[in-house]
């Protein structure tokens, strides 16, 4: 029988867990993009993309205390479609998280860490890494207690922008005008507030990743439906204030132009030094890429377990119980992703994957209401599952054609993985078949060939 995993994982912790990777290091520089792509009114495209992470985030509440297992979204598309399209959304998973964390730690090793001290990227990135899966190695209670703090400084840092720019406000510095501002000269209204949301929507994912943590909640029935709409919310009104604060603050072309949006309320307030700023950044880019390697390393203990992949990556370390093989593997490929440096081209695909993920898991939860799983489990009324489904279609719509491009060659990649996995499965059940045939054959004929015993 094979070892579980260990579960450790309380309800606080699970909600810092959520709240950390949802937060994220995105809203560090999120905001310009959607002031560039909405006009002044960010707030808008950011409370819009809340209510459609939420329609999506119900099917998950429902799908994980139903069916609490570490593979997560893979694991329920493969129960409610079959294993060649588990197959296909866990590598989806897979390809985001991997690439994801290499994205973060050539982030961790830029900007924001050349303005505390100087040392070769490369170098950073190796030990970065290589210190993030020994932690994740160590156990997940370590993990996400280091989380715990990171998220508190992280959510702290965030908290300290919304007050700089409530100063700012209420000494007469701001422009409140700019808040009712929505469009650009290249979208009207409607098509602003649409692009923006596209971009908004990227920093509210993250609540997906916890699903993969099933196995280690103590109470995953009572847990997840708590902690993962109380951060989804809290992560909410953070990014709406945020919003709020930045565009009223900040005039929208140079909030548009900046690499650190929010660098720039910090220095409209005044009296917060920028360095401070830069380690809390750094903070929260360290923080989002653990969060998302444990995702991507239970992901893949949970495809193996499932035999979607090999089987070594189901391994557990004796002792700490954590999925050993699976961390090393997949902070190996980050690492050579990282190393190459060419992260940018395949971090735009990142919302393609997950739209992806997203719509199978909204269709999953609907076909799977003939089945039966944990008792009192957590359900989300019909009209959600359908709703976080149109949702995911009209956001493919304002992809651009370039990251389709690019990430139809991953898509590719994942659907050969779905079909060696669909011939490997019709192959051993040949194979078991065969042998279950062999041996009642074999059996009749020993027991034709036993002497019979007439007296």
């Amino acid at each position: 029988m094979p070892e579980t995993l260990k579960r450790a994982v309380t309800t606080p912790l699970l909600f810092f867990f959520i709240l950390g990777d949802v937060l994220g290091a995105g809203v560090y520089v999120l905001v310009g993009n959607i002031a560039r792509e909405s006009g002044g009114a960010v707030w808008l495209p950011l409370l819009a993309a809340l209510v459609l992470a939420a329609l999506t985030a119900g099917s998950y509440a429902e799908l994980v205390t139903k069916y609490p297992r570490a593979g997560g979204s893979a694991s329920y598309v493969t129960t409610a479609f079959g294993p060649a399209a588990g197959s296909f959304i866990g590598f989806c998973m897979l390809a985001a998280g991997v690439v994801s964390v290499a994205a973060l730690a050539r982030a961790f090793a830029g900007d924001y860490l050349r303005a505390l001290v100087s040392v070769p990227a490369l170098v950073v990135v190796v030990i970065f890494l290589v210190l993030l899966a020994a932690l994740n190695i160590r156990g997940i209670k370590e993990s996400l207690g280091a989380n715990v703090v990171a998220t508190v400084v992280e959510l702290g840092g965030l908290l300290l922008i919304i007050g700089a720019g409530a100063w700012v406000m209420l000494r007469g510095d701001a422009d409140l005008d700019r808040l009712t501002q929505v469009g650009t000269a290249e979208h009207g209204a409607v098509g602003a507030v649409l692009a923006g949301t596209v971009l908004a929507f990227y920093s509210f994912v993250g609540f997906e990743t916890s699903v993969n943590l099933a196995e280690e909640v103590k109470d995953p029935r009572r847990s997840y439906p708590t902690a993962l709409f109380g951060a989804l919310l809290t992560a909410g009104v953070v990014y709406v204030l945020i919003g709020v604060v930045a565009s009223a603050c900040v005039p929208t072309g140079e909030l548009a132009q900046s690499s650190g949006p929010l660098l720039e309320v910090v220095r409209v307030a005044g009296g917060i030094p920028d360095r401070l700023f830069s380690v809390i950044a750094l903070i929260a880019v360290a923080n989002g890429a653990l969060l998302t390697g444990i995702m991507s390393s239970r992901l893949a203990y949970g495809m193996a377990n499932d035999g979607l992949l090999p089987p070594v990556l189901g391994r557990v370390l004796a002792g700490r119980r954590t999925p050993w093989v699976a961390i090393l593997a997949t902070s190996s490929v980050s690492l050579i992703l990282a190393l190459t440096g060419e992260v940018d081209a395949l971090a735009a695909t990142l919302v393609l994957l997950l739209l992806l993920v997203f719509a199978s898991v909204n269709a999953a939860v609907l076909v799977l209401r003939r089945g039966h799983g944990e008792p009192g489990h957590f359900r989300i009324p019909t009209i959600f599952p359908w709703l976080g489904s149109a949702s995911c279609l009209f956001l493919f719509t304002r992809i651009d054609g370039e990251v389709w491009a690019r990430g139809l060659v991953l898509l590719a990649f994942g659907a050969v993985l779905a079909l060696v996995n669909v011939l490997h499965v019709r192959r051993t059940r040949r194979t078991a078949r065969s042998s279950e045939a062999s041996g009642r054959s074999r059996g009749r004929r020993e027991a034709s060939a036993t002497p019979r015993d007439d007296r």
